[in-house]
This record gives structure tokens, sequence and C-alpha cells, in this order.
């Protein structure tokens, strides 16, 4: 692994995860209560030592880059570390932003080119998943491969919405088809069931193999590819060009993996690790997700009814506040007899008014006194006032949409620091 190094990319403008990424970059979003997208990739390289990552940034990156900051900081005697590699204007490159994945890698280039690596392993900024790097190398390196692909087994309906890979018997990848529409062409890429289960996955039905947007470079490949073309996306470009002139190899994997690419995505993810037992568990024993430690005092409750959630460090609750089914974030203030239900609430950066709300104020940090939320995603730093209701069933799409509150896939979302007046209804 001293020969590997990493490139994740940060992502475009995100407009699929709107609100959310209005003010920060996707790999930024908060997820689970106290983690942000950023830490699964880099927590992923540190269990599988890879000890040299960069972070390839452009849009929105401020907090993106103050988290990298504030948390990935290694020894002064260790070769670790976590480098964020922003879009930038030098002498020697054009001066526009980065046009696609591989557009962004080439204009960093000149990092590829450091002296002792071998292996170019890219990944994505926002994806759930937890997985060893190392067993992906092992197969690259026994196939004798140029090009590695990890992919993931999906169902025939999952598969119009991914790139999937048409392999022979050895796993070498010998066609791509991007999002098939069509039975013809998903008949095409089709693996069969008994190819899979041979390799020690079941398939129980799943007969297409997905690039999870996970790929292993020979370094010295990728630059040619990327220096003898002007290519800008590797699922559109580079890869159909590698895999007429040189071999590309999958790696199978059969965990958890999610692309957090819409809100509805994002939100039944959230919720999902909120149940009696998760999927995917930031706190496995062996390899944690890693996050900036804020030295946040304990959750307080007082007299309140808190029902298969999952509530991060430093809340308050009132009492007669009712809690199910939800993932409530660092700092949130909730003050009584409060109703918040299959919610995400991402909390605050920030205490406001001693860590509590007054009962006198309409627009204090927080969510007030009676307050009803379901179905909802509260981004951070946002002001419910008392006797508020926002219940994501009971309003049309593009009816009340406006700048404090949307619907967006069935889910009311509430911007970053938003303030929704006292008694002000979503939907009614």
């Amino acid at each position: 692994m001293d020969h590997v190094i990493s490139l994740i990319l940060g992502g475009g403008k995100g407009t699929r995860l709107l609100p959310l990424t209005e003010y920060r970059s996707k790999p930024a979003v908060p997820i689970g209560g106290k983690y942000r997208l950023i830490d699964v990739p880099i927590s992923n390289c540190i269990h599988s030592d890879v000890n040299r990552v960069y972070v390839l940034t452009q849009f929105n990156s401020v907090s993106l880059h103050r988290h990298i900051r504030q948390t990935y900081n290694f020894d002064l005697y260790s070769r670790r570390f976590v480098e964020i590699l922003a879009a930038q204007q030098t002498p020697d490159d054009a001066t526009d932003w980065y046009q696609g994945t591989a557009d962004a890698v080439r204009k960093q280039i000149r990092f590829l080119k450091e002296p002792g690596l071998k292996y170019v392993l890219i990944l994505s900024g926002d994806q759930l998943y937890r997985m060893d790097y190392r067993e992906m190398l092992n197969t690259h390196i026994a196939s004798n491969a140029d090009v590695t692909i990890s992919t993931i087994p999906v169902n025939e309906q999952e598969a119009r919405g991914f790139g999937i890979m048409q392999l022979d018997e050895g796993g070498r990848v010998v066609d791509f088809e991007e999002k098939p529409e069509t039975d013809e062409k998903l008949a095409r890429v089709r693996t069969p069931a008994a190819w899979i289960n041979e390799r020690g996955i079941e398939s129980k039905g799943r007969e297409y193999l997905a690039s999870m947007g996970i790929y292993l470079f020979e370094r010295d490949l990728l630059v040619h590819l990327l220096e003898s073309t002007d290519h800008s996306d590797f699922g559109k470009h580079i890869f159909p060009m590698a895999i007429e002139k040189h071999h590309v190899q999958t790696h199978l994997f059969d965990g958890y993996w999610e692309d957090i690419g819409t809100i509805k995505a994002f939100f039944d993810a959230n919720l999902a690790l909120a149940d009696t037992d998760p999927v995917f568990k930031f706190a496995e024993q062996k390899h944690p997700i890693y996050t900036r430690p804020r030295f946040l005092p304990s959750t307080r409750f007082d007299n309140c009814s808190v029902n298969h959630s999952l509530i991060a460090d430093g809340c308050v609750i009132g009492p007669g506040t009712t809690i199910e089914n939800c993932v409530i974030g660092v700092r949130t203030v909730i003050g009584s007899n409060v109703t918040i239900r299959n919610s995400v609430i991402m909390g605050a950066d920030f205490y406001e008014n001693d860590q509590s709300i007054e009962r006198d104020s309409d627009m204090c940090l927080g969510i007030g006194d009676g307050a009803v939320i379901d179905g909802a995603l509260v981004d951070k730093n946002v002001h419910i006032g008392a006797g508020a209701r926002i219940v994501a069933s009971e309003a049309t799409a593009g009816s009340d949409d406006n700048e404090t509150v949307c619907l967006n896939d069935g889910i009311a979302v509430v911007r970053k620091g938003a303030s929704v007046p006292a008694n002000w209804t979503f939907g009614g």
C-alpha cells in the first residue's frame, strides 16, 4: 500500500441535493447526526493503509476545507496526509474550472508523478459504504490488470440507473453500458447468476454488475490516458477507451453501498441508521468512521419520549417531547411538547441563549414549544418557532415552496439558517 495514492473527487455543483448543497459541497453534507460524507472514504483509506490522500475540491468548498483541516492531522513522523487540491489557476493550466471527473484529475496530474507511486485509487466523496481497498488491490495484481473497477450486483430495475459492466469468464470487462434503458441493452450486459455465485456472492436475483465509481489505475497508464486525450469524464470517455485497448478488471463487492445523489437517497440512508439493527454502522468496532472531535457535553433529556432514533452529542430536549424514527444532529435544542417523527434534524454549529430556548422568543435557534415536524429534513442552524407545523404529507409539490421550506422527493426540506415563524404551517 506504500505505492498507492488516493484521489477523492469532491463532486460538482450537486444540484440534485439542493438545497443542502446551496452553501456546501456534497462531501461536506452532514450525515448520521455528527459526521460528514467525506469522512467515509477518508476513513476507508485510513483502515486500508492508504496513507496519502488528496481531496479534489471546487464548488462551495470552504466548510469542506475547514472540516478536513480540523479532523485529519497526523503526527510529524508519519508519512500519512490528507491534503486538499482545490481548483486553481496556474501558468501551465487552462483558466476554466474542472469540466468533469477526468479533467479534475488531469489538472492535478503533477501530484501523480511523484516518485514511488505505482497505483492511483480514485474515489467519490458522496457515498456511504465500508470497504478494505487492500482487497481491491489484491484483485488488481492477481489479474495483472491495468485498471480495476469495483462493482456491486444489482437487480434489473436498479441496473437502469447505473453504469453496467459486461464481463468475460475471467472477470475482465469487455463492454460498458451507461444507464441501459432498453431490454436489449440490459440483456447484453447481464451477468449469469451462476458466475456471481461461484465467486462467493449470492446473486439473489441480481444479475447486473454496477460500477461503484471506485477505480484503481496503474499510475503510468492513467497519466498516459489523461495526457494523450482531452476527455473530461471517466465513465463516459476514459473507460470505453481503456476497455478497448487495456485490461480492465472487475472487483466484486457485496457489502452495504449507497450513492448519496438525491434528497430521497440521503434522507432514507439517514433514517436507516436509526434501525434496530442497521445495515450500516458508523461505530463498527474494527473499522469505525472517523470525524472531527467536538468536545460537546452529553445530551440532556427531560421527561421526554425517544424511540427508534439517533441523538447526537450536545442536544437539549425538553419535557413532553416525542421523537420517533429520527436522526437528531449535534447541538439540537428542542423545547417542550414537541413532536418529531420520521425526520432528520441536522443540528447547529453553535449554541444560542445559553443552550436552551427562550420561551418568549419566536425565533431562537432550535425548535420551539409545541412544534410538529413529520417527514422533514431540517438543515443546520434553523429557527422553528413555537407551534409551527411542518408535515410533508400535508403539502403539495411546488405550492408551498419558498425561501424557508421546499418539498423535494416528498420530503419537506427546511433550508440552512431558515427562520420559521411561530404557528406557521407548511402545507396548510
